[in-house]
């Protein structure tokens, strides 16, 4: 019934404030027509909107909040995160419903394109040390890169990218007009300078050419990184670099036109440090940011230290340290 006073009240609504053609009918007309009463009508227009319904017009305006912030890329899922983040949990499948009342949907990426690597002709004996576990305990333990291009009128700018598979932030990256090995050395010396390595680091990267070259091989052993590489043509080997990939052109690439190439090395630059490491949610880490795992982690190492102090008074985080106090002398 509900539904029906719906109808004759949007219906009398649309008729009253728009120069229909025709005059709008009464709501007595249309009650009579649809046979329903006319007190029926009265009453539900009047009656106070239930808490249900008062809760579910604040999440929808929420919904809407989240999906417009995230310039139209979030599904109900990150939508979802959002509200919980901001104290409003809520079912998932409430979320999608009304993202569909609403009329949300996010961008779609498109179909596969051709990919740049150009395999080794004489492939070095380099193995492949993730074997598709791109998970790690700690950042700056294992990092994945790859390079793709971005049209531009002026031509293809071509991105190359180093992430953290703690983090799954973007720590590294450089563009140019080319793809030759000095932008992959450019890139993974912006991870090393910005970003604290572990000894003994990884990083792994498809089989391509440029990353199988000596001049690469010397640049890691310069910075004692451990080189890895997947499978030539294996995607999957290097599906979180992929990953990224696919996130970028489907939130931006795909929506901009850049006129230079200038242009589109800003609005990349943007998208990385101010999107996707700062406020974009990660299905890998349970949808929270990239920024907000070295916090997390940041506050578990104050809650050891504060657990675990040292004979001396001083604040000491050492492997498998204990709750009492260590003796001096």
């Amino acid at each position: 019934m509900s539904d029906t006073f719906e109808f004759i009240d949007a219906e009398y609504a649309t008729r009253t404030t728009t120069n229909a053609a025709t005059p709008a009918p009464s709501v007595i007309q249309m009650c009579l027509w649809l046979g329903v009463s006319r007190s029926g009508f009265y009453e539900w227009r009047d009656r106070p909107a239930s808490a249900t319904a008062t809760r579910r017009g604040e999440l929808a305006a929420l919904v809407v909040r989240s999906f417009t912030a995230s310039d139209g890329t979030y599904g109900y899922r990150r939508v979802h995160a959002d509200l919980a983040a901001w104290g409003r949990p809520c079912g998932l499948e409430l979320v999608r419903a009304l993202m569909r009342e609403q009329g949300l949907e996010p961008c779609q990426p498109r179909p596969w394109r051709h990919a740049l690597t150009e395999p080794d002709q004489t492939p070095a004996a380099i193995p492949d040390l993730l074997d598709r576990d791109f998970t790690a305990d700690a950042p700056g333990t294992k990092m994945v890169g790859d390079i793709t291009y971005i049209p531009t009128w002026e031509g293809w700018l071509y991105l190359a990218t180093v992430l953290d598979c703690h983090t799954k932030a973007v720590i590294g990256w450089a563009m140019d007009d080319n793809y030759r090995t000095g932008l992959i050395d450019t890139a993974i010396t912006m991870a090393a300078r910005n970003h604290q390595l572990t000894d003994g680091a990884i990083f792994h990267s498809d089989r391509g050419s440029n990353y199988t070259s000596a001049q690469f091989a010397a640049t890691l052993n310069r910075l004692g990184i451990r080189q890895s590489v997947g499978r030539t043509g294996i995607c999957y080997d290097n599906a979180m670099a992929e990953s990224f990939f696919a996130a970028l052109k489907n939130e931006r690439v795909h929506r901009t036109a850049y006129p230079t190439r200038e242009h589109a090395r800003r609005d990349i630059t943007r998208y990385i440090e101010l999107r996707y490491n700062t406020t974009r949610r990660h299905s890998a880490l349970d949808y929270r940011t990239p920024r907000r795992i070295p916090e997390k982690a940041a506050r578990r190492v104050n809650k050891l230290n504060s657990d675990c102090p040292d004979s001396t008074g001083y604040i000491t985080l050492t492997p498998g340290c204990q709750r009492s106090r260590s003796r001096s002398g």
